[in-house]
């Protein structure tokens, strides 16, 4: 099977060797089977953060399928959730019975399990704020371990398991809490709700206006939205030094880190201002910028890896030369340079 029909910007080789896991056991023993053979190893959930080469995958490609949602005694929302779980099933579950924390990252593509990798973050929540630990298979080890959210190094789409530790992700943890509101706490979250920062609003009303705004910038899986089929956010929002935030033009977004020395930027600003347009595209290319938001690349129907990391590698060029800044592309790379 080739590895585009399981990826959300639909591209990808054949794997040699694909393992479906319908259980965590199942996924355990998948994983230590390849680890064991001394396979080359991938897993998957919804592949909605990667980009295989045309090439394929000379090894074992695992399929998180594992799915169960279990509130776990104790105070407050604890909950268990596998890490073939869809995650916006995970975050519909969750506003249903009356919990809140991670409302405002609906409309998230892929699974539960890929979730601590890059630390999901959307309007003003992120992953670190309600993760509790994960349930980990050691790739050194062979163990199962509970490893904590502290021990995951959780920043800005990152964690440890990104920045090389090797393992499979079992199940996550998660810590609710057990209410119909939340706080609407970034500003155009809040402009779309008619409220102002801070307020405490319905969480069903969240999730409603969080999954109209990804919409409308092609950022909700749709088979009928073309702009839909990428990884979502192609590039994160660059941190970098004050100094540096200060010599860009004046209408240049950017926003104080904790630390009172680094501000982070807006990637599509620099993107745009690069003189890279939404619908951009390279002459020939299958690839392009989505009409809807220059954050994300999409396959225009039967576009190649090649052509994705054409188009990556030439926004990256474009915004250096114009600012001397580098981009990061967001996706997890396989046998291909972003």
């Amino acid at each position: 099977m080739d590895l585009s029909e399981l990826t959300t910007i639909r591209v990808g080789g054949p794997a040699r060797e694909l393992v479906r896991a319908g259980s965590q056991q199942e996924l355990v023993d998948a994983a230590l089977t390849a680890w064991a053979g001394g396979d080359e190893w991938l897993v998957l959930g919804g592949g909605s953060n990667v980009v295989v080469s045309d090439d394929g995958f000379d090894g074992t490609v695992i399929l998180a399928e594992s799915r169960g949602i279990e509130r776990l005694p104790g105070d407050g929302v604890r909950l268990r959730v596998q890490a073939g779980e869809n995650w916006d099933a995970l975050v519909a579950h969750t506003v249903a019975n009356g919990w809140s924390g991670i409302e405002a990252l609906s409309g998230i593509p892929g699974s539960s399990g890929a979730a601590p990798m890059q630390n999901i973050g959307a309007y003003g929540q992120d992953l670190a704020q309600s993760l509790v630990a994960i349930d980990f298979l050691d790739y050194l080890s062979g163990d199962v371990e509970r490893v904590t959210a502290d021990e995951l190094e959780l920043g800005y789409r990152t964690s440890s398991l990104k920045r090389g530790r090797q393992g499979v992700v079992l199940a996550i943890e998660l810590q609710l809490e057990e209410s119909d509101t939340t706080v609407a706490g970034y500003d155009q979250l809040a402009t779309a709700l008619g409220v102002a920062v801070g307020d405490r609003v319905p969480t069903r009303e969240v999730r409603r206006h969080v999954l109209a705004l990804r919409a409308s910038k092609g950022m909700v899986l749709d088979a009928s939205d073309t702009d839909s089929v990428s990884c979502g956010s192609f590039f994160t929002n660059p941190i970098v030094p004050e100094n540096v935030g200060r010599s860009l033009p004046m209408d240049a977004p950017r926003w104080l880190e904790p630390d009172d020395v680094n501000v982070k930027l807006s990637a599509a600003w620099l993107i745009e201002r690069a003189g890279i347009r939404r619908g951009f595209s390279l002459p020939g290319s299958r690839a392009a910028i989505s009409t809807k938001h220059t954050l994300a690349i999409t396959n225009r129907g039967g576009a190649t890896a090649a052509e994705i990391a054409e188009l990556s590698r030439y926004v990256r060029s474009r915004v250096m030369a114009e600012f001397g800044i580098l981009l990061h592309p967001e996706p997890v790379a396989v046998d291909v340079e972003l």
